[in-house]
Parts: C-alpha cells; sequence; structure tokens
C-alpha cells in the first residue's frame, strides 16, 4: 500500500530554512510534508518534476484581495497564504466568517483594523469585517482629524477585541489620516507591545514630502518601537519613501542595530494603487511627490486623468475607486535600482499589496475563469512574486535563489511566528511543514501582468499545493479547489 498520497520526484528542492538545495523527493501525506530525501517509495500520485525548483509556497503579508478572481490570480503566481495585515478588518470575527463561508483557494488571516475601528469611533461607520467599507469610506475627513481622549480610548478598545478574537496583528494606516496625534499611534504599540502583537503600517508622510507635517514618517515608526518596544512593520517602503533610500533603509539599520523590531516589505513596481479620494492625492498635495492629475489612472474606466478638475470630480464621485498612481518609473535604470534597494535590503520581505478585481462595464459572474477582459487591477496582484524572482536573480540582479525564496516564504512566516505559532509550519519544505508547495521553472519563471493587462497570470509556475491539494497542476488552475484555511493567533 502507498505510504504518501503525492511524491514529487526529482526536483531542485529549495528549503529556505535548512538552507537544503539539492536533488530530492518531496513526499505529501494529507496535509503535511511527509518526508524529503531521495529514492522514497511511491505514492498513489507519483510526478515527476525534474529540472523544476519544489519550494515552500508564497506568504504574502500584504493583501487587500479578497474576490476570488484576484486570490485565484495570486495562486497562480505561487501565493499559498494571503494575509491582510496592513488595513486589517474589523470586527476579525466577521472578516474570518465571511471567507469561510464563501471558501478561498489560498489561506487567509487578518490583523485588526485602527482604520476601521477609527471610522466606527470617529465617523459613526458600522464596522462589517469587510475591506470593502473601508474603501468606501477612506476619503472621509471626519475619521482622519485628530482624535480626543476618549475617542482614543474607544478605538484601542476594539482593537483589543480584536487581539482577543484572533487578529494576527494590528494594521495602520496611518499614511491615510494625516491629522491623527502622533501619541496616539503611540499607545497603540504600546497596546501592541503588551499583548506581543506585531503592528503593519503605512507611514505617515517623510518630511522630504510634507516638511510642516507633525513628524517625519520613517522616524515615527523606528522611534515608536524604541519607546513601546512593539514589533513595528514598515509596509511598502517602495512607495512610501520612493527615492529617498537611502536615508530610510538607513534609518531602519541603525534602529534594527540599536536592538529595535523594525520589519520592512516592498513591492518590485514603481507604481502604486489605492483608493482615488486619499488624502495624499488631494490636488494641492501631488507636487509633494512630483505628481500630476496625468499620474493617476482612474481604474474603473482605465482613463488617464486630465486635469485637476476631473481629479475633483473622481474624487467626490467615488473615492473608494481604485487609481494607478505612477510614482517610480519602471523602465529608468536609475528608479529600478532604488526598487532593488529596497527588495535586497536584509531581512526585508516581498509582499505585493494586491487590490481587489475592478470591473470595467457589468461585473460579471464572480467564479468566472480565466478572467474576462472587463477585470482589472495592479499587475502586482499576479505578478509580484514571478517578478521579483526573475529581475531579483535570473536577470542580472545577482541574487542567488534560495535568498529570493526567503523573502517570498520563510522571513514572513518568521515575521509572525510569536503571534501565530501556526506559521511555524509553512515557509519550509521539511518533514512536518505544511504541504504549501509552489513548483517551477527556474529559467521560464515570469510575470505577464501589465498595467494595461493586469490580470495575466504569471507563467512558468508548474504545480501549487496548498494543504496538500492541487491548485494549479500542469499550469492549469483547478476552479473548483478551495483547500484555503483561516490563520489565526
Amino acid at each position: 500500500m502507498a505510504t504518501y498520497d503525492v511524491v514529487l520526484r526529482g526536483g531542485r528542492v529549495i528549503d529556505p530554512e535548512s538552507g537544503l538545495d539539492a536533488v530530492r523527493d518531496v513526499a505529501i501525506a494529507g496535509d503535511r510534508v511527509a518526508a524529503v530525501g531521495a529514492g522514497l517509495p511511491p505514492g498513489r500520485r507519483d510526478m515527476d518534476v525534474a529540472g523544476q525548483v519544489v519550494t515552500a509556497g508564497f506568504v504574502d503579508l500584504h493583501s487587500h484581495a479578497h474576490d476570488l478572481g484576484s486570490a485565484r490570480l495570486q495562486v497562480t503566481g505561487g501565493v499559498t497564504t494571503a494575509l491582510e495585515l496592513e488595513a486589517g478588518v474589523t470586527p476579525v470575527a466577521a472578516g474570518y466568517a465571511a471567507a469561510a463561508a464563501a471558501g478561498r483557494p489560498l489561506n487567509y488571516g487578518f490583523a485588526a483594523s485602527w482604520t476601521m475601528a477609527r471610522m466606527t469611533v470617529l465617523s459613526g461607520v458600522t464596522p462589517d469585517g469587510a475591506v470593502a467599507s473601508m474603501f468606501a469610506n477612506l476619503a472621509d475627513p471626519r475619521w482622519q482629524r485628530a482624535a480626543s481622549a476618549t475617542e482614543v480610548g474607544r478605538v484601542l478598545g476594539i482593537l483589543e477585541a480584536d487581539v482577543a478574537d484572533g487578529a494576527l496583528g494590528i494594521g495602520l494606516l496611518l499614511g491615510y489620516a494625516p491629522g491623527t496625534a502622533p501619541e496616539e499611534y503611540v499607545r497603540v504599540a504600546a497596546l501592541a507591545s503588551a499583548g506581543r502583537v506585531p503592528t503593519f503600517t503605512h507611514a505617515r508622510d517623510l518630511i522630504e514630502f510634507t516638511p510642516d507635517g507633525p513628524v517625519d514618517g520613517a522616524e515615527e515608526i523606528v522611534r515608536t518601537a524604541g519607546e513601546t518596544g512593539a514589533h513595528m512593520h514598515y509596509c511598502h517602503l517602495n512607495s512610501t519613501s520612493l527615492r529617498h533610500a537611502d536615508r530610510v533603509l538607513g534609518l531602519v539599520e541603525r534602529a534594527q542595530r540599536a536592538g529595535a523590531r523594525v520589519s520592512t516589505e516592498a513591492y518590485p513596481y514603481g507604481a502604486g494603487m489605492t483608493g482615488i479620494g486619499a488624502a495624499f492625492l488631494a490636488p494641492d498635495r501631488l507636487a509633494d511627490r512630483g505628481l500630476t492629475p496625468m499620474s493617476i489612472i482612474y481604474a474603473p474606466t482605465g482613463e488617464e486623468v486630465s486635469s485637476v478638475a476631473r481629479l475633483n470630480e473622481l474624487r467626490a464621485a467615488d473615492p473608494g475607486g481604485l487609481a494607478i498612481i505612477r510614482q517610480l518609473d519602471d523602465d529608468d535604470p536609475a528608479d529600478q535600482a532604488v526598487l532593488r534597494r529596497y527588495l535586497t535590503f536584509p531581512g526585508s520581505v516581498i509582499a505585493s499589496d494586491a487590490m481587489p478585481l475592478t470591473w470595467i462595464g457589468a461585473e460579471p459572474e464572480p467564479a468566472a475563469w480565466p478572467l474576462p477582459p472587463a477585470a482589472c487591477t495592479h499587475p502586482r496582484a499576479a505578478g509580484a512574486f514571478a517578478r521579483s524572482i526573475r529581475t531579483l536573480g535570473r536577470d542580472g540582479g545577482g541574487m542567488p535563489l534560495p535568498e529570493i525564496l526567503a523573502k517570498c516564504s520563510l522571513h514572513p512566516a518568521r515575521l509572525l511566528e510569536d503571534r501565530v505559532p501556526a506559521m511555524r509550519r509553512k515557509g519550509r519544505v521539511s518533514a512536518g511543514s505544511d504541504a504549501d508547495i509552489v513548483v517551477f521553472d527556474p529559467e521560464n519563471i515570469t510575470d505577464q501582468a501589465t498595467y494595461t493587462a493586469s490580470t495575466r497570470p504569471s507563467t512558468g509556475i508548474r504545480h501549487v499545493l496548498v494543504n496538500g491539494t492541487f491548485v494549479v497542476r500542469d499550469g492549469r488552475l483547478d476552479p473548483g479547489a478551495r483547500p484555503g484555511r483561516p490563520i489565526r493567533a
């Protein structure tokens, strides 16, 4: 009788934790890796993966893509766990319940949302555990102001309840609420430190962008880490620090050497994406980042915003409508070097900041696959990890493949382990680890999604297993596969 359900035979197995990089077999029994070795006994299904890389499925700490189509795009790109940590949801129990009811092709989890807690207390929004509610209210100035001591206390109470309900951390969209007092941020971090809960921050503006701001965004994060002892994760440095990489990364490095727990992430694209009503996209603030209205592409219509008047019109009519923000130039060698600086910073993880699908015209059947042309998003949802592997390694980036893969799987898993013991079985390919596995062609893996064709799946990825179930087999997605499980603290 076969001992194993699946044996992947003769692939180049890369285990980021042990340093294994050799031709081996990987045997899977149920939802776990049962053995890694040479000449393993046959399984119920033996698959020849010679010439392919077999490694841990990618762990994405920063995904706002909760719809089925977006999750499928991510899993075809090698992602097996996608977590909503920067924005978070409130209440987290409702977020987990909705995801479980819908079914997911990949593992999922949520941080508590400081943003939604603030919207609840300051704007009267009724929280429903959905990130869409946050985007819909993002431009409301009422939640962006300074809060009273009583209001801060109520916000902290909501966060405490979500942490008790298993939230993976606390997410803070601080850059979207410029009126927030620095003291409130410190109080949230102190709450996180007391509960050994990591925080995930979209930083306030750098002083280079807003000289009259209350505090430099980078200094605020590292100083708060030092003052409170909290683990402060600095989200998508590439999109909030732009060309100021040397100063910001130097500051983070000094804080780390001094003992502060500050971690970082980046994605390999020069353009960002967010709700068009975001505070930093107000016409009078665009010049701070060297932008103009024409730097913005409004996703629901695909139009390049032509004027200040049109930008104001869109911000008023659809403040939560997603827009691509062209900041760094993907084709400029100097900007490419800036992106590599963020991605290769020691300990930094790769995270996509994946956004939900936007439909140009009527939304079709939500389970449709392949995605129809009317669907659009930022290309990072489909291509962040394949693009990182290609650009950092094969295309002359010079980083060894095991180091790149560690940034995609092991490092993000380790970042959460203190709070989330389940992550100790992810990001690894060893006996007992979760059978979240990606198999890809190292010579041909690449992103296909672009800013104008954003939903093209990455290529070169042959198989993806989530909890031992094939979601992608022989390069084809199984539309019925939804083996994803909740990740809770």
